[in-house]
């Protein structure tokens, strides 16, 4: 009730500043719906892979699946992955305009005012936090930490340093891990080491899209290269941070994560995704072109993802046999 006075008057107030700037800035080509921009200002399609995650994380981590517990992970993970997105977009407004890959976004396309997006943001964040409370309060506490550094430090910093994209791990590794602390409300060797193999994957991803996407961010100064270019220092740590992703997926196999194991047979397959992704790494090593590295881009989201559905469906067979 104390949301609804609190907001409300902000949100009609956002909804009819948005009406009179479609209004004004209906293009020639086509019109984008409301609903549209809404899963643009909250990148719903990367949040639903950061959902997804946490949804791996707790099932890796319940002994009995709890529905209610699971679809509110999945509402709070959402809110809180719309949140960061929304004020990462207010606050790089102006940078967005001068990228091609951005300046069609709502609000430096003029779509939607930065008052709507501050309401959505501020909306799902009071939201996040409340859905995630009623799981547990650690699973709360770990989704705020996440949009604060989010949006407090990864963001400000990609104009100012490449060591951005070393900040803006953490939260982009919070959510495997999330999943297991709202399965257990327990913070412990299991989630860290969920939490490391997330954190090492964000390198080779990221680095992978500075590099086919250099010029687009040049002309908004983000610094998203190790070395600020498409060298080979770059390509070096590249591999480097590939190698310990790979490492870092293999450590279950060996008994040393508490109750987080991974059998043989599917450390094999992991371990030939590996290979798969360090031969990428090399080959962007070897090629340092845009193709290959939107290659290596493609090929670590496919590895992230097999990998948490390898985890699983891993601990589930070995339960049901």
């Amino acid at each position: 009730m104390l949301l609804r006075y609190i907001f409300a008057p902000l949100l009609k107030k956002a909804i009819l500043e948005n009406v009179q700037n479609l209004s004004v800035t209906q293009t020639n080509t086509a019109k984008i719906s409301v609903v549209q921009d809404f899963k643009e200002i909250t990148k719903m399609r990367l949040a639903l892979s950061v959902v997804f995650s946490s949804v791996a994380g707790y099932l890796l981590g319940v002994e009995t699946v709890s529905w209610s517990t699971l679809v509110l992970l999945a509402i709070g993970g959402y809110f809180m992955v719309g949140a960061s997105n929304a004020f990462n977009q207010i606050i790089e407004r102006d940078l967005d305009k001068l990228m091609d890959r951005t300046k069609n976004r709502p609000i430096p396309s003029g779509r939607m005012s930065v008052n709507t997006a501050f309401a959505i943001a501020a909306i799902f964040t009071i939201a996040g936090i409340s859905v995630l409370y009623t799981i547990n309060p650690q699973t709360a506490m770990f989704g705020a930490i996440s949009i604060f550094i989010y949006v407090s430090l990864y963001t400000p910093l990609k104009t100012k340093t490449p060591l951005s994209v070393f900040v803006g791990a953490i939260p982009g590794a919070i959510p495997f891990m999330l999943g297991w602390v709202a399965a257990t409300n327990n913070f412990g060797i299991e989630p860290g080491t969920l939490f490391m193999i997330q954190f090492f994957w964000q390198f080779p991803h990221f680095w992978a899209i500075g590099w086919f996407l250099f010029d687009d961010y040049k002309k908004g100064g983000f610094f998203m290269l190790p070395t600020g270019k498409k060298d080979q220092g770059t390509a070096v740590q590249v591999i480097i941070y590939t190698v310990w992703t790979v490492v870092t997926s293999l450590i279950p196999v060996f008994g040393v994560t508490g109750k987080l194991y991974l059998t043989p047979i599917s450390g094999v397959i992991i371990l030939f995704l590996g290979l798969t992704l360090i031969r990428s790494a090399f080959r962007l090593y070897k090629i340092r072109d845009a193709k290959t590295a939107k290659e290596l881009m493609l090929m670590s989201v496919l590895y992230i993802t097999l990998l948490q559905i390898i985890y699983v469906v891993d601990k589930f067979v070995r339960i049901w046999i």
